[in-house]
């Protein structure tokens, strides 16, 4: 079975159950723009709402990246008004993988920066190909994370590393992000998704009621009603009246170095 979005592939293999929704931009490296968000979002309802569905893996089209960060050029044409909005509508597609009582994984195969490793983060698991790189490199930008990542890293690595990661916005490459706990498995790519298939079956063999129960108590200890997430919006708003903010998306644009000044 499979459902059709614009920016996602949706495919349910009905024998087992497992639902793979694959990102499907691969002439922006898969980079989410609103229209992708929308359907990351719409594709996970569908999925709550499809008793066959049992358990998801999420990846992204191609060898190259799973999700290669956010629309660059989208956002810059954004207000800070409208920044905040993107920003709470991201967090709000993404708590709904998080939030998910059927298990979800990720199958990261190639790049997951800033919107992309903040997609990783959301789900339950991370599989990584051994050609995965980790990273939030917003501040490159004159930005912050802003689809949950300066809460979810913290929880996943540690206050410090996280914080060192999101200032310095060092990449990771896959052996690294494994033994910082970012991710659960590196595997060789040829072999991402049946790993993450069997990991799921393997899942999905348990109580399933056992399993949704499991999966919101752990939730419970990092409530959306907490202040970062709330803070995070106001601040991701604010980022887009500063001037480093235009200086950094054109320099991207114009493939220079930023020169940033902190106004």
């Amino acid at each position: 079975m499979s459902a059709s979005y614009e920016n996602l592939l949706y495919d349910l293999d009905a024998a087992s159950g497992i639902l793979t929704l694959t990102i499907n931009r691969p002439s922006k490296l898969n980079a989410l723009n609103a229209a992708t968000i929308e359907d990351i979002a719409n594709a996970m309802q569908q999925a709550l709402d499809e008793p066959r569905v049992r358990g998801v893996i999420v990846t992204g089209s191609g060898e190259k990246a799973f999700v290669a960060g956010a629309d660059i050029a989208e956002l810059a044409a954004l207000t800070p008004a409208q920044a905040a909005r993107a920003s709470e509508r991201g967090q709000e597609a993404f708590c709904r993988i998080e939030e998910s009582t059927k298990p979800v994984i990720a199958a990261v195969n190639g790049f997951a920066l800033g919107g992309g490793c903040e997609l990783a983060m959301a789900c339950h698991m991370r599989v990584a190909s051994e050609n995965a790189r980790f990273g939030q490199p917003e501040v490159n930008l004159g930005l912050l994370p802003g689809y949950g990542g300066t809460q979810r890293l913290p929880q996943l690595i540690g206050k410090g590393k996280a914080i060192e990661l999101l200032l310095t916005a060092d990449l990771l490459k896959a052996d690294e992000a494994l033994r910082l706990g970012l991710v659960n498995h590196v595997v060789p790519q040829a072999e991402l998704l049946a790993f993450c298939q069997q990991l799921l079956g393997k899942i999905l063999g348990k109580a399933p009621l056992a399993v949704g129960m499991v999966l919101e108590c752990v939730n419970a200890h990092y409530a959306k009603e907490a202040d970062g997430y709330e803070a995070e919006v106001k601040a991701f708003g604010r980022a887009f009246e500063t001037h480093d903010f235009k200086e950094g998306t054109q320099a991207f644009v114009e493939k220079r170095a930023a020169v940033f000044t902190g106004k």
